[in-house]
C-alpha cells in the first residue's frame, strides 16, 4: 500500500537535509512541496522546498476548497502562511510520497487521508546543536532574521511538547546528530512501511 511519509521536527533539526537525501535514495518516492506566503530564502527554488505564493493565491485556493491544512504564524516580519494543497501531488494509486511538515500538518493530513496512510518521521537533535545550526544558516542570508530565529526556537518548545507527540502516536524518534546514521534508519523504516 502506498503511503505518505511526513518528515518533521523542531527548527534546525535537519529536516531539509534528511528530506533531500532520502529522495536521492532508490525508494521511488514522489516529493510533495508545501505552499507558503513567506519570502523565498537564498538558495531556495520555487516548487522544490515550497511553492511561494501570495496571500491572494492562498485565498483563491481556500475558496476552491483545495487547502488540506493551513497554519499562519505571526512572525517578526508579518504573518506567514504555510499550507498543503490537494493539487494532485499525493496520488496513492501512483506511488508513495514524502513531504516536510509540522505536527499540525501531520495531524490534519492524517485526518484528511486516513491514519493508516500517513507515516511520521520525527527528527530530534539536542537543543544546543539546533541553535548552532539555526544561527549558522541564518548568517548565510543576505538579510539575517535573528529575531525570527529566536521566536521559532521558543515556539517549537511549545509545539513539540512530549504530550503533543504522544497524543499523535509518535513514539519512534530519529536522532539526527549524525545524519548518515539517521538517514540509514529512516530509509530502512520507509522500506519496511512500504512492504506492509
Amino acid at each position: 500500500m502506498h503511503k505518505l511519509f511526513v518528515v518533521m521536527g523542531k527548527s534546525a533539526a535537519g529536516k531539509d537535509t534528511v528530506f533531500k537525501e532520502i529522495t536521492r535514495r532508490d525508494l521511488n518516492l514522489k516529493t510533495v512541496a508545501g505552499y507558503t506566503t513567506r519570502p523565498i530564502r537564498d538558495g531556495e527554488k520555487n516548487g522544490e522546498e515550497y511553492f511561494f505564493v501570495t496571500k491572494e493565491e492562498l485565498g483563491r485556493l481556500q475558496e476552491s476548497n483545495k487547502v488540506i491544512e493551513h497554519r499562519a504564524y505571526d512572525t517578526m516580519h508579518g504573518v506567514w502562511d504555510y499550507f498543503t494543497v490537494d493539487d494532485g501531488q499525493i496520488d496513492f494509486n501512483e506511488r508513495s510520497s514524502i513531504m516536510i511538515g509540522t505536527l499540525d500538518t501531520y495531524r490534519k493530513i492524517r485526518e484528511y487521508l486516513g491514519k493508516d496512510r500517513v507515516v511520521p518521521l520525527y527528527l530530534e537533535v539536542e537543543d544546543g546543536i539546533r541553535l548552532e545550526r539555526a544561527l549558522a544558516r541564518e548568517k548565510t542570508q543576505k538579510k539575517p532574521k535573528y529575531t525570527e530565529l529566536c521566536r521559532r526556537f521558543l515556539a517549537d518548545e511549545e509545539d513539540f511538547k512530549e504530550e503533543n507527540l504522544l497524543e499523535l502516536g509518535i513514539n519512534k524518534r530519529y536522532n539526527n546528530e549524525n545524519s548518515e546514521i539517521c538517514i540509514l534508519n529512516i530509509e530502512k523504516d520507509i522500506r519496511k512501511n512500504m512492504e506492509d
